[in-house]
């Protein structure tokens, strides 16, 4: 299931440890990750903000970035990978596909 390319339709906001939170996209494969990373103490908390967001450009352009560049965690992860974003133009979807869901 790790190797599968991965649709994402919501946005979550995730409290690190430190209490400070981010935004994410997810999809119901990796909010169960997230809720299973809190139950391990490895962040704080993971909350859904917005369900089946819709299927922009923006998303796309995202979601091949994500799925192109990191591994979708197995069960047996031990460490939580923050997605970093280091890409001015990833950012950029980033930012237009929140603002579109009036977030952040």
């Amino acid at each position: 299931m790790a190797e599968k390319y991965q649709v994402f339709d919501i946005i979550e906001e995730i409290t690190r440890i430190d209490g400070s939170t981010y935004y994410e996209l997810a999809n119901i494969f990796m909010n169960g990750r997230g809720e299973l990373a809190a139950n391990r103490g490895l962040i704080k908390e993971v909350r859904i903000l917005q369900l089946n967001i819709p299927h922009s450009n923006a998303v796309q352009t995202y979601e091949r970035y994500i799925n192109d560049t990191y591994t979708m965690p197995t069960v047996d992860f031990d460490r939580w990978e923050e997605w970093l974003k280091t890409d001015g133009l990833i950012q950029q979807a980033f930012n237009e596909i929140l603002k579109a869901n009036h977030i952040g």
